[in-house]
């Protein structure tokens, strides 16, 4: 008979466990098709997407400033 590994954690040392949150993970990641985000969720984050597009858009609309003048470069020459 082999010894048994000292550890520090409870949570491996227990053989049956439902509903913990280490076996929900396990499972998560073995089956990845059978795991789907929720509409709320999906809801929420299609709509943080569009206000994220439509900021860009305001962004990308106004005009540059004039940071770089052709002015300023020559004033530093000097």
């Amino acid at each position: 008979m082999t010894r048994r590994k000292k550890t520090r954690s409870l949570a491996d040392k227990v053989s049956i466990r439902t509903g913990k949150r280490k076996d929900y993970r396990r499972w998560r990641h073995d089956n990845p098709d059978e795991v789907t985000s929720s509409r709320r969720y999906v809801a929420k984050k299609d709509q943080q997407r569009k206000a994220q597009a439509e900021r860009k858009l305001k962004r990308q609309s106004v005009a540059p400033l004039p940071l770089h003048t052709s002015d300023a470069s020559q004033e530093d020459t000097d």
